[in-house]
């Protein structure tokens, strides 16, 4: 290539300096050498002889193109953008010391270029970026908040919920989704809190949102959504979402047990047997599934399959009262009195403020004759939750009953006030009047009934009354549009369609009668249960135990139970009962029972036995926002309260 020698001025130093021009492979560029000849006296010794040396930056700085090759480049013109940059050599000479070459340095990082269009794009980028700028990765994280806030909201909002304070604890769970969107507990908690205000639109809104912001991998949204949609009569819907659940958590138990609770009521008893099956295989050993299927035993009429099951789930939560009920109330039906006694007295210990056990034994005790103790029950449960109107309803018939109907039409009301949506409190109280002879205050009573939900199991039984009260007062046209109405809403209801065929007959119509039966009888849903299929599943539960092989040998309608196998079901010595009836006369045997209910709720709960009925009146007379319950685990600041709903 060629070469172009150009002498620099002269300068102070002897050494003169020339500038090399040389030409590259591409035409368009010139490569700048800096070249310095020192010029030695002859005495001088070798080792002051320095090479000559040249340097030359990256290849990337480079002329411009259009410049004039013949220019010579000064160093005070290297600060452009765009021109090359040759670092002079350093020379050390022995005079010198290390400070004048750090100045030298620094002097020469100073002349350095600017960044290249490559680094400038880089630094855009990063400013686009947070994780290149600490200021605002740390202004991010201050306005995150905390797990723990999350746990108090969703804490505090289900104590207002148990408050009836719906609209607070909406509010509060809003936020909560607002600030952890991702988490699915605000969800299921909001959808509960709009169902129960019957917002069933805003409620699946909710739980289709929660499965979009988890991408549908929390089982308990899918779980709460099919529930939802269950009870909109929705089943087909419900079906879809129970598999979906099952699919995002296979060991997510309540969405198994939900499913198969979902086909017993559509009838088809195999498919819930088989998802109860697979609850067990993929979750364990479970409490609600075991008592799912005792009672599918006990409505076979095999007992003793029954009781095994419900031994297994009081094993699985001895402080499960649900099963401790089912289990009293199965023996109950077999007349089996005392064993039943103590099975109650079993459920009240494992859950003292159980609402449903001093419920469903204080009508246990009333039907047998025990009517003090009935009442005594009766009112224990409500002074452990005052706002529960099916304690206030079934002690207003009792009074009804066996007192005076001036009595229970108070505990009626003082029931409808608790809560004015609970249908079957209206429709007791209208059965009442009707049977009192107020005819006009039964029709309102009825017409309150139906205009809460026309759609339920209540609002069919409450037709089929009404029809009733027309077919006595001679208005037949009106009772048989009654019947016909009840049985759209329920078309299985065996009771209505007998009444309307009986009605038929007592007009002279026995053609018209034999229709209505055979209409029963061929729209009815029969429900087939087949005892083939308990080997192989009790098999799978236990299959090491050798007495579930000589159970399976007994007769399915054997009662009764020796002592030995009974020590064997009933577990631990604390839920200890003599299940034995041998010597079970059908008698009342409640004086011989060794549990002592007022030591137990005086110790227990710090109820005093004889402000029982002092409590139930006060409670009359009270606003419902006044309700004292002993439940007192969180109590708001004045600025939560709200008017109960």
């Amino acid at each position: 290539p060629e070469m172009n020698l150009i002498p620099s001025p002269p300068s102070s130093s002897s050494s003169p300096t020339f500038t090399l021009f040389t030409q590259s492979k591409n035409p368009n560029y010139l490569l700048k050498f800096n070249l310095k000849v020192p010029i030695l006296p002859f005495h001088s010794s070798s080792s002051h002889l320095i090479a000559p040396c040249c340097t030359i930056k990256d290849s990337t700085s480079l002329f411009d193109k259009n410049a004039p090759p013949s220019v010579e480049s000064s160093p005070k013109d290297t600060n452009f953008d765009g021109t090359l940059v040759v670092r002079r050599p350093v020379k050390e000479f022995s005079g010198q010391n290390s400070d004048e070459v750090e100045e030298k340095d620094d002097k020469i990082d100073e002349d350095e270029p600017k960044a290249s269009s490559m680094d400038a794009g880089l630094a855009e980028f990063a400013k686009k970026m947070p994780i290149f700028e600490p200021g605002r990765v740390e202004s991010d994280s201050k306005e995150k908040l905390l797990t723990v806030n999350l746990e108090l909201a969703l804490y505090k909002a289900k104590v207002l919920t148990r408050k009836f304070h719906y609209e607070e604890a909406e509010s509060i769970l809003r936020k909560c989704l607002c600030h952890w969107p991702e988490d699915g507990r605000p969800y299921v908690a909001l959808g509960k809190v709009l169902s129960k205000q019957s917002k069933m639109g805003q409620a699946r809104e909710i739980y289709e949102k929660g499965c979009q912001a988890t991408q549908g991998e929390n089982a308990f949204i899918w779980q709460c959504w099919a529930v939802l949609e269950n009870k909109m009569g929705n089943v087909r819907r419900a079906r879809e979402l129970f598999d979906a659940a099952t699919v995002a958590d296979k060991k997510h138990v309540a969405a198994w047990h939900g499913w198969a609770v979902l086909e017993l009521k559509q009838g088809n008893i195999t498919k819930a047997r088989n998802l109860l099956s697979k609850g067990l295989q993929y979750c364990g050993p479970n409490e609600y599934i075991y008592q799912t299927l005792a009672l599918l035993e006990a409505k076979a009429n095999r007992c003793q399959q029954a009781r095994y099951l419900f031994n297994q789930a009081t094993k699985c939560n001895p402080n499960s009262c649900a099963s401790w009920l089912a289990w009293a109330q199965m023996e109950a039906e077999q007349e089996n009195y005392r064993t039943a006694r103590k099975l109650f007295e079993s459920a009240v210990q494992a859950s003292p403020k159980n609402r449903f056990a001093w419920h469903v034994w204080g009508l246990f005790e009333a039907n047998l004759g025990e009517i003090d103790k009935g009442r005594k029950l009766l009112k224990i449960g409500h002074a452990l939750n005052p706002r529960d109107a099916v304690l206030l309803q079934s002690l207003a018939l009792i009074e009804y009953k066996h007192s005076s109907a001036n009595r229970a039409r108070v505990l009626f009301k003082r029931a409808s006030e608790i809560d004015p949506k609970h249908q079957p409190v209206w429709l007791a109280w209208g059965w009442m009047e009707w049977k009192e002879g107020n005819l006009n205050t039964a029709r309102q009573l009825y017409q309150k009934v139906l205009s809460i939900n026309l759609n339920t199991e209540s609002a069919a039984r409450c037709l089929q009354a009404w029809g009733v009260l027309e077919q006595r007062v001679g208005n037949l046209s009106n009772a048989r549009r009654l019947f016909r109405s009840s049985l759209n809403v329920s078309s299985q209801s065996y009771v209505t369609w007998m009444t309307w065929a009986s009605l038929e007959e007592d007009q002279g119509n026995p053609e018209r009668a034999d229709e209505i039966r055979d209409l029963y009888f061929q729209q009815r849903t029969e429900v087939v249960d087949d005892a083939s299929w308990v080997t192989g599943f009790l098999d799978i539960l236990d299959p090491a135990v050798d007495s579930l092989k000589r159970l399976l040998k007994m007769d399915p309608n054997s009662f009764q139970v020796s002592p030995d196998s009974m020590k064997n079901i009933t577990g631990t010595k604390k839920n200890m009962v003599d299940y034995s009836s041998e010597d079970d006369d059908n008698t009342n045997e409640g004086d011989k029972s060794e549990f002592d209910l007022d030591r137990f709720i005086m110790k227990k709960l710090s109820l005093d036995v004889s402000k029982l009925e002092v409590q139930l009146e006060t409670t009359k007379t009270s606003s419902p926002n006044k309700i004292s319950s002993p439940r007192r685990i969180w109590r708001p600041d004045k600025s939560v309260s709200s008017k109960y709903r």
